[in-house]
């Protein structure tokens, strides 16, 4: 089945050349003109990816992320943007984006990066076999994986804190699965990002930094008397020791 990408960009020329592209690339999409617009589109229908302006009439392009957030943590989005500078970047990753492409952008690129992000996310795959009522775990053993007050369930794709359902993006749900899956085990930045975006590392790039901060962030709201995730100098993440 093909992927379907919703388009969010208000100018039609923009909008009509991503569609261009990403049908040539074997994909089904939507368009949306507007922030308010795109709303009522994934009300509708999630799509598996969203393409995301950032200057649009009506409700922008943050608020929208920042909404859809709230009521899907898992479908990945790539902002679309003339902003070059790191600090834009960053405040994005944070707001729960996947990855950024700044305009102007080449054909190749907008394909390609959507390309990773589906290949990485699996979100397609999972929510087509929910379909035919016949959903299996990622990792296809069906444990469960508790720590201190954390329960990580692989199959429903479910964490809980203290008891309380706690909503993680795909990438911070598939980060604190791989720390939970070898608790003594240190991983290097390089290794999470290839394991969990399944693409090569960038030594300068901030992406693995900024989704186990906002993890961490997300755990000590519920539960601020324990540490998960410890940091090891110069090297990356851990499970924190008990």
């Amino acid at each position: 089945m093909a992927h379907h990408i919703l388009i969010i960009e208000d100018d039609a020329d923009i909008n009509g050349l991503l569609k261009c592209i990403l049908e040539e690339a074997d994909c089904e999409t939507g368009q949306a003109f507007s922030g308010t617009e795109a709303a009522f589109y994934v009300e509708r229908k999630m799509p598996d990816l969203i393409l995301l302006d950032l200057m649009l009439p009506g409700m922008s392009g943050e608020r929208f992320l920042e909404e859809l957030r709230e009521k899907d943590a898992a479908v990945p989005v790539i902002v679309l943007s003339a902003k070059s500078a790191l600090k834009d970047k960053v405040a994005l990753l944070k707001l729960g984006a996947d990855d950024y492409i700044t305009k102007p952008f080449e054909p190749e690129e907008v394909a390609a990066r959507v390309e990773a992000a589906l290949r990485r996310s699996g979100i397609s795959s999972i929510r087509n076999s929910g379909r035919d009522g016949n959903e299996e775990s990622r990792d296809g053993t069906g444990k469960v994986y508790s720590y201190k007050n954390l329960v990580l369930d692989p199959e429903l794709r479910k964490v809980t804190i203290l008891g309380r359902e706690t909503e993680l993006t795909g990438k911070e749900f598939e980060i604190m699965k791989l720390l939970l899956a070898a608790p003594e085990k240190v991983y290097s930045r390089e290794s999470l990002y290839e394991q969990v975006w399944k693409d090569g590392y960038y030594g300068t790039d901030h992406t693995v930094n900024v989704h186990v901060s906002n993890l961490r962030r997300k755990i000590r709201e519920e539960d601020p008397q324990e540490e998960y995730i410890q940091s090891v100098y110069g090297i990356g993440f851990r499970l924190a020791r008990i």
